[in-house]
């Protein structure tokens, strides 16, 4: 049975994250809102579930997933219960708890990313409060973003089991997931993130064994991915990108 990805159609968002895991580990998926409503999918099927009052696990928010009668929300949760099935963590138990915590903090910077171009109110466009996201951007660009990169570095240079992953010997979803922080860091702020970058090797060597694996590179090339755009977590506004 094919697992049911919820997730707004027209951009790569927080559903990318687990579109990786899944398209890396060859696992079969519907990607429901961007399937034909004549089918029975579509945007209304993912906003009906949304709305359904018998679910007692309702999300609060794409992305989630169905598998069967199990329905998960929360970007981290989602990778946390395909891990195991799809081979993308260890089966050490301690570990499989530290690629979470590596998970949650790939999150928090997603989330420091987003608020520089909505810093006060996701309401609100982009152009409603510019000064405020200079100023955030600001903070994030010279300080935030350099730190977080430098934390993945030391954890890939710490690694028991050497230096070509985040955990462990194998490919795991924080790899997948580090690797699209990147992506979108160098989407939407290209001299800041080359300026942390050039300082992290370890990171940027990570980045680069994932965009080789076979099946990410034919995801890449392929019209799933949907390319970056200005509705998205990661945008591309230059007066933000502050080296």
């Amino acid at each position: 049975m094919a697992y049911e990805l919820h997730y707004w159609p027209t951009i790569q968002g927080r559903g990318e994250f687990v579109r990786l895991a899944l398209e890396a580990a060859g696992a079969p998926y519907i990607d429901v809102a961007r399937g034909a409503e004549a089918a029975g999918q579509g945007l209304p099927a993912m906003l009906r579930l949304m709305k359904d009052r018998t679910q007692p696990h309702p999300p609060f928010a794409p992305p989630f997933l169905k598998d069967g009668a199990v329905l998960v929300g929360q970007t981290a949760a989602i990778l946390h219960y395909l891990g195991p099935t799809l081979k993308l963590v260890p089966r050490n138990a301690q570990l499989q708890v530290w690629t979470q915590q590596i998970q949650l903090t790939i999150a928090d910077m997603v989330t420091e990313a987003h608020d520089t171009h909505h810093p006060i109110d996701t309401g609100l466009y982009y152009e409603d409060q510019q000064p405020e996201a200079l100023r955030r951007a600001q903070a994030f660009c010279r300080a935030r973003l350099p730190k977080f990169l430098q934390w993945f570095e030391q954890i890939i240079v710490r690694n028991p089991a050497g230096p070509r992953h985040l955990v462990g010997g194998k490919l795991s979803y924080a790899d997948l997931s580090l690797f699209q922080l990147v992506e979108g860091l160098r989407y939407a702020f290209p001299k800041a993130a080359a300026g942390a970058l050039a300082k992290t090797p370890g990171v940027v060597q990570l980045h680069d064994r994932v965009t080789a694996l076979p099946k990410v590179a034919a995801y890449l090339r392929s019209e799933r991915r949907i390319p970056f755009n200005e509705q998205g977590i990661f945008r591309c506004y230059p007066a933000l990108d502050l080296a």
